[in-house]
């Protein structure tokens, strides 16, 4: 059977997840941020050898159907603010005033665009547009713009504008300067909307860009017929030439997201929060009712973009992030140490505090088990970081600053998914990533949820979910006010478009399933889907607008998640016992659990350390774990 490969790539990890039927594989590996690619087939040789027994990229690559491929690199690069500077041409400058309308966009705002601007009016004359827009292009690049996002009203507007700036600007000239144009990328008519589309995607498609094209030369030298796939947002999958950067923007989450409906349904659990805790970040999403949460009209960071995406939310808060003293008391993040120094103990050159530090120093982490063995942590370097940092400067003992970063750190992740609890009864926790299961408890416990989630596949599991992707094109159409004649004309353009585009993945239209939907969105982007019938009332009521949607999906093999627990429980096997510092002045012996050597229905109380493959999850004291038909971990908080 042949092979799917997903890969999840973190800031300072990368997961390698590979499926073939109900049979998994799975390893982790260093990302390497210089070059993406790197890590990318590091990982898929290791993974190899998981495989066959030894080493053999070849034999992998050549017995796999696809590799789909998620990032987090463009959601770090919007957290820590590290992409391109942006200049914007518009035709009012009161629509620049509106983008900066509030406290969080004024700073997103001036972070990418700052006061690279320029207002290029819509009534001059045709020399004067072709001189004015001619200056305001080397005002704005000499300003060091790398790259531009070009927005006008209305769309035979910023047709004129394209056609003065191909004609003034060879690519000789301007190739290095990428201009987007907005009512190309994204037909919005809400134009704050529409702008704020182009600039993010713009922020984050040169960190995305780069990996793509070095990953793709790479899989040519091995003769791959398969193309990479890029896995999306909206939970599906397409070639890296039909993608867009803004997509790939909380595209890990969303495989998460994906694989925690499996759980929920396996499981019968009504609601329940993820948290994916990577390097840089925490992402959080929700499941209600086995639905995963999504905006019509979606958001980053809180600003509103003119695609759907699931609704994930991303707090600068992860295994890698910094933990500083500022005004005399502890912060945690949003910058990071990334995999490169990555953490002291890493041994890298990193000389800034992280939770994996303090997590080595409280005896919770084992520096012989940590990433299989494969990286040894020293504990010095983190001492003398932890020392310098933050005990020195705050007068407290080493002891005092480890418990207090600890408790800062697990608030900090707390404060990531408190506001999207819904019921601390019936609210689950699913907990995943490197760093997911071992804060869970402590951070569950600051938000009042009584019940966590860690998967067995925790440390990979934003990789397994993408194994519920299938390849997929969306289009959409305005169809407002059209006759039946300009319907079917839409109708006849989309299928064809689809036809040409599925071609190009690799699949006749008739291997694809078609979905088509009547979309009726009003001024609040709140639509009301039904299946398109052709005599659908089109007609423009209270400024709404109703849009034809085809999706032309083709499907790919998806796994299987199984729930349950059995009737007979049986405690819990220890094999080993670790000393950690649970106060400053207080150091327990905990006993360790191996969660592959636990049979269906083990349990036992906390305090406790459950050591999974690649992850290691705390259970404090008042929870209680058990182990499911699965294997995965249940935690449940008793006090």
């Amino acid at each position: 059977m042949e092979h799917l490969i997903n890969i999840d790539n973190g800031g300072t990890l990368t997961d390698i997840c590979v499926g073939s039927g109900s049979e998994f594989a799975f390893t982790k590996t260093l990302t390497t941020p210089v070059d993406l690619s790197q890590c990318l087939f590091d990982g898929m040789t290791k993974v190899s050898s998981v495989i066959y027994g030894e080493q053999d990229l070849r034999k992998l690559l050549h017995s796999t159907q696809h590799i789909r491929y998620s990032s987090t690199q463009g959601t770090n690069a919007l957290v820590e603010r590290k992409g391109p500077r942006l200049g914007l041409i518009v035709d009012e400058a009161a629509i620049i005033d509106e983008l900066r309308s509030d406290t969080y966009s004024t700073s997103l705002f001036d972070d990418m665009v700052g006061p690279r601007t320029s207002v290029v009016s819509g009534g001059l004359d045709a020399e004067a547009l072709n001189s004015t827009l001619v200056a305001e292009i080397n005002r704005l690049t000499t300003a060091g713009a790398e790259r531009l996002v070009l927005a006008a009203k209305s769309k035979e507007q910023e047709a004129l504008l394209k056609r003065v700036i191909l004609e003034s600007f060879p690519r000789h000239l301007l190739g290095s300067v990428p201009v987007l144009f907005s009512w190309e990328f994204a037909s919005d008519d809400l134009r704050s909307r529409r702008i704020w589309s182009g600039i993010i995607n713009s922020y984050l498609h040169p960190t995305v860009e780069r990996f793509l094209y070095s990953a793709e030369r790479r899989l040519r030298t091995y003769k791959v017929k398969n193309p990479l796939l890029i896995y999306r947002n909206d939970g599906a999958s397409s070639r890296v030439a039909k993608s867009v950067a803004l997509k790939t923007y909380s595209s890990g989450p969303r495989g998460g997201l994906e694989g925690t409906r499996a759980l929920a349904v396996a499981y019968g659990l009504p609601h329940v929060l993820m948290i994916d805790v990577g390097g840089t970040t925490t992402d959080v999403g929700s499941v209600n009712d086995y639905t995963i949460a999504t905006e019509r009209r979606g958001r980053i960071n809180g600003i509103p973009v003119s695609y759907e995406l699931s609704d994930v939310h991303s707090t600068g808060v992860g295994g890698s992030s910094i933990i500083a003293v500022e005004n005399g008391r502890i912060v945690v993040g949003p910058h990071s140490v990334g995999a490169a120094p990555g953490p002291a103990c890493f041994g890298f050159g990193g000389k800034k505090a992280t939770i994996t530090d303090v997590n080595l120093l409280l005896g919770v982490l084992d520096p012989d088990t940590y990433l299989d063995g494969e990286l040894f942590l020293d504990a010095e370097r983190s001492r003398t970081v932890i020392r310098e940092s933050i005990a020195e400067p705050l007068g407290l003992s080493i002891e005092e600053a480890l418990i207090a970063m600890a408790s800062a750190y697990a608030t900090k992740v707390s404060e990531s998914f408190a506001s999207s609890v819904e019921s601390p009864e019936t609210t689950t926790l699913a907990a995943f990533g490197g760093g997911g299961p071992m804060s869970a408890c402590d951070a569950a416990r600051i938000a009042g949820v009584r019940k966590v989630l860690v998967p067995r596949l925790a440390a990979v599991f934003s990789a397994f979910g993408i194994s519920f992707s299938d390849i997929s094109q969306t289009y959409e159409a305005n169809i407002t006010d059209c006759t039946p004649a300009e319907i079917d004309a839409v109708v006849s353009e989309s299928l064809s478009r689809a036809t040409r585009d599925m071609f190009q993945e690799g699949y006749a239209i008739a291997e694809c399933t078609l979905e088509w939907t009547a979309l009726v969105e009003d001024a609040q982007a709140v639509a009301n889907r039904s299946p398109f019938e052709r005599d659908i009332d089109v007609r423009s009521i209270d400024g709404n607008k109703t849009l034809l949607v085809l999706k032309a999906t083709r499907e790919l093999p998806h796994s299987i998640v199984k729930g349950g627990f059995p009737d007979k429980k049986t405690p819990a096997v220890s094999t080993a016992t670790r000393s950690v510092r649970t106060s400053a002045t207080l150091i327990e012996e905990l006993p360790v659990y191996l969660l592959d050597q636990q049979s269906a229905g083990s349990v036992a109380s906390g305090p406790a350390i459950v050591e999974g493959q690649f992850f290691t999850a705390q259970v404090p004291t008042g929870w209680n774990l058990e182990v499911s038909d699965s294997g995965d971990l249940i935690l449940t908080d008793t006090v």
